[in-house]
């Protein structure tokens, strides 16, 4: 009985410091693109979506984001909103796909996707998406993981595909004094008269915290 309650001691008292440590961060960068705040930012542009500012829309784009002097610290955390717009075909293997993004630090590839925006009706194929996986190899059903659907499409009121919005939060092994991160797509849609309105993304809220453990 005696031995248990100090094996429960000793374990309450192992997570309480590891919550400890865990908890000291700094926030390196937050914005929420309402002000228009493009510094440090390489190829970024700012569009109105729903009613909120929002970094994009890119097709077959990018952008790059470039922290200096970062205090000291072992984790970096990166969380954003990733707004998917309109046809996104996901891993379809033909002219439309695959329909890829991905986001990469420091040169390092950590989220290599496919979202697919597909509506599934009776006997309709539904072009499946590797998210909340990476691509190749995973197939799961269009807008997986998606935190909300169905909000407009970015140009066309009557595209019913509409647009997608992923909370995507990465926590990754970096002590660099800088950081370079870098977001883009890889887009296949060759018979599109409007590319940027046949398929688009863009970003809110992006957040990164250093961590000290």
């Amino acid at each position: 009985m005696r031995k248990n309650v100090l094996l429960a001691l000793f374990f309450f008292v192992f997570i309480s410091s590891c919550k400890d440590k865990a908890s000291e961060q700094t926030q390196v960068y937050n914005n929420d693109f309402e002000s228009n705040n493009l510094s440090q930012i390489t190829n970024g542009q700012i569009e109105q979506f729903n009613g909120t500012a929002v970094l994009g829309r890119y097709n077959n784009g990018n952008f790059t984001l470039k922290l200096d002097n970062l205090p000291a610290h072992d984790l970096i955390t990166i969380s954003l909103d990733l707004y998917i717009h309109d046809s996104w075909d996901g891993n379809k293997q033909d002219v439309d796909g695959p329909d890829i993004w991905q986001l990469l630090v420091d040169g390092g590839l950590y989220v290599n996707t496919t979202f697919s925006n597909t509506t599934c009706g009776v006997n309709e194929f539904c072009s499946p998406q590797s998210y909340p996986l990476d691509y190749p190899n995973n197939y799961n059903n269009p807008k997986t993981g998606a935190y909300r659907i169905n909000l407009p499409a970015a140009c066309k009121p009557t595209e019913p595909r509409g647009t997608s919005v992923y909370k995507i939060v990465k926590t990754i092994s970096h002590s660099n004094s800088t950081l370079l991160l870098q977001c883009l797509d890889k887009l296949v849609q060759p018979n599109a008269p409007d590319p940027k309105c046949d398929e688009s993304w863009s970003i809110d809220n992006l957040n990164i915290k250093a961590i000290k453990l």
